[in-house]
């Protein structure tokens, strides 16, 4: 592995994290360094959309904080396949996040699963431009 990969791997894991971020804290303007302008997003297997990058964008921001206003996310294992200024990823998630149990308490739903990514090098770095969320577990649903 030479420096150019150990550079790459990490700027890359860098935008996973700031995704993560920009969802967790509600800084949706901070998902803009995420994804490319023309980013495929399909979380259908979480009952949400899939549609491109701008019509997502203000649905994250409108939906999450109605059903879910408090989000976090935990980042496991991450696989990077670089093929030039591409790279496929693939990194496991666990998302917890507390709602209203209709009874006035709360109750804790988990997401598991995999956020897949196609990422591309541009002028300002790494960004996805499509990322698929699989969801492979969900509990207190």
């Amino acid at each position: 592995m030479d420096l150019q990969e150990i550079s790459d791997r990490l700027e890359i894991e860098g935008v996973l994290v700031r995704y993560t971020r920009a969802i967790d804290t509600g800084d949706w303007d901070a998902l803009d360094t995420v994804f490319t302008p023309d980013a495929e997003i399909d979380y259908t297997e979480s009952g949400g959309v899939a549609d491109t990058y701008p019509a997502v964008k203000p649905w994250l921001a409108e939906v999450l904080p109605a059903f879910f206003p408090k989000r976090m996310h935990s980042l496991g294992q991450v696989d990077v396949r670089l093929e030039g200024d591409s790279a496929t990823v693939t990194a496991y998630f666990h998302n917890p996040m507390p709602i209203d149990d209709g009874a006035g308490g709360t109750k804790v739903v988990e997401f598991g699963g995999l956020y897949h990514h196609s990422m591309v090098r541009t002028p300002d770095g790494w960004r996805s431009r499509k990322l698929h969320e699989e969801i492979i577990w969900k509990r207190g649903l």
